[in-house]
């Protein structure tokens, strides 16, 4: 045997047996059996194969502009006072404007200049003598709205994968739009509950004066206060109730500086959950605890008051706790969006799906039988129809199995049934390629080229027409999955690696294949 045809065979043993090594996984992880010594990556199956619960939320993103509204003006309302400005009003409201009153209109120009240098994110839609009306300009509105997107994707992500869903599917649907698959998660109200929960924790003052909840509730809050709904335990009932609680506007610290939120039971066997600050948090926690000792400082979660307690004295590490929670279950999932933080805006679930896994094993089982059946057809007519030859094509196509296999699994791919579709197209376009060869040494045997001549031929003047064919296929796809998604992506991605996998079984393997028969047995004429 020649080196040329000596590493061509080494090559080819080293690009299947690597395909098989990475497809092994895959089939071993369900038994339990896979070996540490193997790739870890496996190809997973998708809601259409698997079962359960598809997604799609969407972000309130006018939320997230107001939100934005409130910090942009709460920082004016310090700079305003750090200038020097007397007597000044700053409004938000629920809107997305700030109104800005002066108490003295000799300061307006310097209240605009102040604008114009410190908040370009900012345009002044009206200036009439004391009022000032401030909007985010259009190109912030786009920052935020694209910002919250991918925060919100992320965030979601995070909380998914820390609850332990296995090879979850999330990815941006549109601008303000996400979809979400959990394969084989049953479940959806707990993943409503743990993907839509909004996680904003803050620390405010109880409010200690002279109204009651009640009153405030009656005849209107206190100026600089809100009135909050409050989680206790009902003496009478022994369940958990709710009751009003006036708080004082102001957020002394939220829950960005958390690192760390744990479900346990309290000494008297009560679901908490303990938080923990970064050195930022605990610093500020420190602070405030210091500053006001004997005031109660309610911890709050989404609107929802879940611990008051009395401030006793200065806590220095940042840890604190939260209480009133009526399961362990549900302390644990607090837990999870705490630690993986909160979202930055509302979603809301435009469509909620939960697929049975029933479904997906009856078109495993049916997609195998087509498979097997169409593959079986497949080989007996190269057989029949190409003799000798036909079992070179044979082996090839064959071979495609694990290089395409094993490739999803390097990819971590999921498969769907569209991906199935997508592999059965690509073999019988491998069948193709070998067609064309074929007849075109058919074609050279017919003008009297000896077997090697003819071999040479037709391999060397099929290859460009090969070539050709699979490279638009292959661009066709790369569109598919640039602008499709889900099952279309997936679709696309098994077609582009069954194309590339074909043009090397079909180019590569197959015609070492006839070379090394011809420099074996050297036979004087061809079966084909």
């Amino acid at each position: 045997m020649n080196h040329n045809l000596l590493w061509r065979g080494i090559l080819l043993a080293l690009v299947l047996g690597a395909g098989i090594i990475c497809v092994l996984p895959t089939f071993l992880s369900s038994k339990g059996e896979t070996p540490s010594f193997l790739p870890s990556k496996v190809i997973n199956l998708g809601l259409d194969l698997k079962g359960g619960i598809y997604l799609l939320m969407e972000v309130d993103m006018d939320v997230a502009l107001i939100n934005s509204c409130r910090r942009t003006g709460e920082d004016l309302r310090a700079s305003l006072s750090k200038a020097g400005v007397p007597g000044v009003s700053l409004e938000t409201n629920d809107s997305k404007e700030i109104k800005i009153t002066l108490q003295d209109d000799s300061y307006r120009d310097q209240v605009t200049d102040l604008i114009d240098d410190l908040y370009p994110n900012l345009r002044i839609t009206q200036n009439s003598e004391r009022n000032l009306t401030l909007q985010l300009t259009s190109d912030e509105e786009a920052n935020i709205k694209d910002m919250t997107a991918r925060q919100a994707l992320e965030t979601i992500r995070n909380r998914v994968d820390e609850f332990g869903v296995a090879e979850p599917d999330i990815r941006p649907q549109g601008e303000d739009r996400i979809l979400i698959q959990l394969p084989g998660f049953s479940d959806p109200e707990r993943a409503v509950d743990l993907i839509g929960r909004t996680a904003v924790l803050e620390f405010k003052l109880v409010y200690n004066g002279p109204i009651t909840p009640e009153e405030a509730i009656r005849d209107g809050a206190p100026p600089g206060t809100q009135v909050y709904k409050e989680k206790f335990v009902n003496p009478l009932t022994g369940k958990e109730d709710e009751r009003p609680i006036i708080l004082m506007k102001t957020t002394l610290l939220t829950g960005e500086t958390l690192t760390d939120a744990r479900a346990y039971r309290g000494d008297m066997g009560d679901p908490r959950v303990s938080i923990r600050f970064d050195s930022r948090g605990a610093r500020y926690f420190a602070d405030i605890t210091e500053q006001y000792q004997g005031r109660r400082l309610a911890i709050v979660l989404d609107d929802m008051v879940y611990s008051a307690p009395t401030i006793r004295s200065r806590i220095p590490d940042g840890d604190a706790y939260i209480d009133k929670i009526s399961s362990i279950e549900e302390a644990r999932m607090l837990a999870v969006v705490l630690r993986a933080g909160a979202l930055p805006a509302p979603v809301t679930i435009l469509e909620e799906r939960t697929v049975g896994p029933s479904l997906g094993e009856d078109s495993i089982k049916q997609g195998f039988t087509a498979g097997i059946v169409g593959l079986t057809l497949i080989l007996l007519f190269l057989l029949f129809y190409y003799r000798w030859s036909g079992l070179a094509a044979c082996l090839a196509l064959l071979i495609n199995f694990p290089l395409v296999l094993g490739a999803l699994a390097v990819l971590g791919a999921t498969l769907t049934l569209p991906g199935i579709f997508g592999l059965v197209l690509t073999f019988a376009m491998a069948v193709d390629a070998n067609v064309l060869i074929f007849e075109r040494i058919r074609e050279e045997i017919r003008q009297g080229r000896s077997p090697s001549a003819a071999i040479n031929g037709g391999f060397g003047r099929a290859f460009w027409t090969i070539f050709d064919a699979n490279i638009t296929t292959i661009l066709a796809a790369m569109v598919l999955y640039q602008f499709g998604t889900g099952p279309i992506r997936g679709f696309a991605i098994t077609l582009i690696l069954g194309i590339l996998s074909s043009m090397f079984t079909a180019i590569f393997a197959s015609r070492w294949m006839f070379d090394l028969v011809l420099a074996k047995a050297k036979p004087k004429r061809v079966s084909i």
